[in-house]
């Protein structure tokens, strides 16, 4: 997963402006690797990752190379969900975890059932997901 991240500061790290920030590089190569971490752990729960990355590391990069940045930003957390998308669903996450239901249960502890691959839910929650797909265009609305 290292290896997006990387990627996003290695294309990026000519146009930081440290006049203002003497650490900036340091700043921006962190938030690379946050948010890409983000999105490979919680993947569910994390709604807009080009956006909420581009927003973080900004502020770090003259005006004239902002929609360089949002472009190679876009273009990377792209590549990142797709390879997520490839990955085998073998009962273990990117990081050798077992997978595991995002519903808790009625005592209030995570639920330990295996998630089905196209929503992290298990069959006995399939339920929430839908309740989530009924949410989606309310909110947005």
């Amino acid at each position: 997963m290292y290896q997006f991240s990387r990627g996003i500061y290695r294309e990026l790290a000519t146009d930081v402006d440290t006049s203002r920030c003497p650490n900036a590089h340091l700043l921006v190569l962190r938030a690379c690797e946050q948010s890409i971490e983000r999105l490979v752990n919680d993947r569910h729960y994390f709604a807009r990752p080009a956006r909420t990355l581009f927003n973080d590391i900004r502020l770090y990069f003259p005006m004239g190379a902002q929609a360089r940045v949002w472009a190679i930003v876009q273009k990377y957390v792209a590549a990142t969900e797709q390879w997520l998308d490839q990955l085998p669903q073998n009962g273990v996450d990117v990081n050798g975890q077992p997978l595991q239901c995002r519903a808790t249960t009625r005592r209030g502890t995570p639920c330990q059932r295996m998630p089905l691959p196209h929503n992290g839910y298990c069959p006995s929650h399939q339920h929430l997901a839908e309740t989530e797909e009924l949410e989606a265009p309310a909110i947005a609305a």
